[in-house]
């Protein structure tokens, strides 16, 4: 039988996990098992970490361009916003695309097609 500190101790690390995988890194990606022969399986590993690789660059892309956009236009374009009710990263981003096109200027309309780009991407 268990103390209730190490209860507590697993219960922390379930939490730890459950948190990443909805918040932190692993937020947006799902486990998968595939059947391949032993001899694909590096193959199917490298692959997936490149895939892995390629999804954080764009999101880190993505936040890059929507900070961009808070840092110009904030005062401006976003006075009636709230992101907060928009859990989603790649949510977030097409209301501040829309916010941008809708109210800002030529640039901001510029700076809401790169964003949507990298967000449909």
């Amino acid at each position: 039988m268990r103390s209730w500190l190490e209860e507590e101790l697993v219960m922390s690390a379930r939490d730890r996990v459950r948190r990443y995988r909805e918040n932190g890194g692993a937020s947006d990606l799902v486990r998968v098992e595939v059947l391949v022969p032993a001899s694909s399986r590096n193959a199917i590993v490298s692959e997936a970490a490149r895939m892995r690789t390629e999804h954080r660059s764009r999101k880190k892309r993505l936040k890059d361009l929507c900070d961009k956009a808070a840092e110009r236009y904030a005062v401006r374009v976003f006075d009636n916003v709230d992101l907060a009710r928009v859990p989603d990263s790649q949510e977030q981003a097409r209301v501040i695309a829309g916010a941008l096109m809708e109210r800002g200027d030529a640039g901001a309309f510029v700076l809401a097609r790169k964003i949507l780009s990298e967000a449909e991407g």
